[in-house]
């Protein structure tokens, strides 16, 4: 589901070649004249007195117009973590190497840039600027776990995920839903969740979108482009995308008793070791 930021940035800089078609050469040049290849651009080590500005730099020369939302040490000796668009980068600490995907840690058998401290940290920090009430929330009494999930009324997945949020409760996991409207701002399905969001019971007018059924044209002060942007701000790039409370990504669809899994293998992970000799 994440997609390649990497890719993204260098295909800015190659824009104005691509903006326009090929033109066939002119009946005189046809026989003798072929068209020289585009040049790659030539990119440089990134510039600065720190790794930390060297790895600004390198992203600047990618993208000039990229935001920045951190940088810090990775994991990974020599490299800086850098995150761009909700996307998470590793850039070596002369400016010279970028990197973005799987980064196998085997002595702890976990992928570090998967499991980012920091990139859950950014996550977290941005969906908690959404009030509680602006989310629509299915909850269980008593919830062990709490998750955020973006959706989309349209999507087969976001639909199959909701048919089964009676067992997700079950598993004792809250889901708080957050618009992400897909098909992008000012689209019919921004219209149609945004048709929901205004209605009097939140809840029955999503489980009726999601089942199909028509839900009455509605406009109000609502956070539907809120949610949207907080998701597109966080690297959300499809539908349903779920986090958990701490900002780890756990996934798009899952079936209810992967999702527990889920949470409890992260659950385990945080508790802290027992201590030598202590009993079970």
């Amino acid at each position: 589901m994440p997609r390649l930021i990497t890719a993204a940035l260098l295909g800015a800089l190659s824009l104005t070649a691509c903006a326009q078609a090929p033109q066939p050469p002119a009946k005189d040049q046809a026989a003798t004249a072929s068209p020289a290849p585009a040049s790659a651009p030539q990119l440089k080590p990134g510039t600065g007195s720190t790794p930390d500005d060297r790895a600004r730099s390198a992203v600047a020369q990618l993208n000039p117009r990229a935001k920045i939302d951190y940088v810090g040490a990775a994991p990974l000796p020599g490299f800086r973590e850098v995150i761009v668009g909700g996307q998470l980068l590793y850039i070596s600490d002369d400016g010279r190497y970028v990197m973005q995907g799987a980064v196998l840690d085997l002595q702890q058998q976990q992928d570090v840039m998967q499991n980012s401290v920091a990139l859950a940290k950014h996550r977290s920090a941005l969906i908690a600027t959404i009030p509680h009430s602006e989310k629509i929330v299915f909850a269980p009494p008593n919830a062990k776990y709490t998750v955020t999930v973006f959706t989309d009324i349209e999507c087969g997945y976001c639909r199959k995920l909701h048919e089964e949020i009676a067992e997700i409760n079950r598993q004792g996991i809250a889901v708080e839903y957050l618009a992400f409207p897909r098909m992008g701002l000012g689209s019919q399905d921004h219209k149609d969740m945004i048709s929901v969001w205004c209605a009097p019971d939140r809840k029955r007018a999503l489980t009726d979108a999601k089942a199909g059924k028509s839900v009455p044209t509605r406009d109000c002060k609502n956070p539907v482009t809120m949610e949207f942007d907080v998701g597109q701000r966080i690297g959300v790039s499809g539908t349903p995308a779920i986090y958990s409370a701490d900002g780890v990504q756990l996934g798009g669809y899952l079936p209810p008793a992967a999702l527990r899994a889920k949470l409890d293998e992260l659950a385990a992970r945080k508790a802290p070791a027992a201590p030598a000799g202590a009993a079970p």
